[in-house]
């Protein structure tokens, strides 16, 4: 993998966008927090076929809550879904990271996200510090994307209280 990668341009059709989805907060691979020091809650991809079977695999930013936990605040988040090609991933998956410190997991908690904008597809790495860096570039810009207005106005959508 090259170090300059283009974010912001999946070249395919996100009609789809923006993704609402939400479950419970499932045990992952158990890299995140562990090898890359970046924890991701990940979520059952069988319960969310349906919403992702036309969702180009790859690397999104957006909004989540996980309820109950500091009173349903809302995050901003960087998401992949697909197969971690680093890793050699023969399942899809759906990692989130929350961009925020917890204290503790929340294993079991329903987590609920809108995913707004893609950031990058899916790539292959050399080292495990050009995947970090790149994870780390991802939230960069997912920051950055959040800051625009019509990105902002996700952040207090009723979808995060709703029961």
């Amino acid at each position: 993998m090259t170090a300059e990668i283009e974010r912001g341009n999946s070249g395919q059709n996100l009609d789809k966008l923006p993704l609402f989805f939400k479950g419970s907060v499932i045990t992952g691979f158990g890299r995140g927090s562990k090898q890359l020091g970046i924890p991701t809650a990940n979520l059952p991809v069988e319960e969310l076929e349906e919403e992702l079977k036309d969702i180009p695999i790859g690397v999104y930013y957006g909004w989540a809550n996980v309820i109950g936990l500091e009173d349903n605040r809302v995050f901003p988040m960087a998401m992949s879904i697909g197969w971690n090609p680093f890793y050699k991933n023969t399942k899809k998956t759906i990692e989130i990271h929350l961009i925020n410190k917890f204290e503790s997991d929340f294993y079991g908690a329903e987590l609920r996200a809108i995913g707004l904008g893609f950031i990058r597809p899916m790539c292959d790495f050399k080292s495990l510090e050009e995947l970090v860096k790149a994870i780390n570039d991802d939230i960069d810009y997912a920051k950055s994307s959040l800051e625009k207005d019509e990105n902002k106005a996700f952040k207090n959508n009723i979808y995060f209280t709703q029961e």
